[in-house]
């Protein structure tokens, strides 16, 4: 993971709102896609950038897989942006 990566995975809407649904609880491709108005192959396409940028991981559960926020590197992410962006910078 890089934090380009990372940047690169929340400059989308749509990867945004997969975080955003991670945090609540893990979930199947299909539920995923389910929440979602475009093709499973896209929601794989997004799915894939958040993996390759650490930020989720994925588990075969039988015929299913479930993915699940890494919530150590979104921490570091949110680390990261507090230390660069955070109070008292650019004055």
């Amino acid at each position: 993971m890089t934090v380009q990566d990372v940047f690169q995975a929340f400059s989308d809407p749509t990867r945004r709102e997969i975080v955003r649904m991670l945090q609540d609880s893990d979930m199947g491709a299909g539920a995923i896609a389910d929440r979602f108005e475009m093709t499973k192959p896209s929601i794989s396409h997004h799915l894939g950038v958040l993996k390759s940028a650490g930020l989720v991981r994925a588990e075969r559960r039988g015929q299913e897989i479930i993915y699940s926020l890494q919530a150590t590197v979104f921490q570091e992410f949110l680390g990261y942006l507090a230390e660069t962006f955070g109070e008292g910078k650019g004055s």
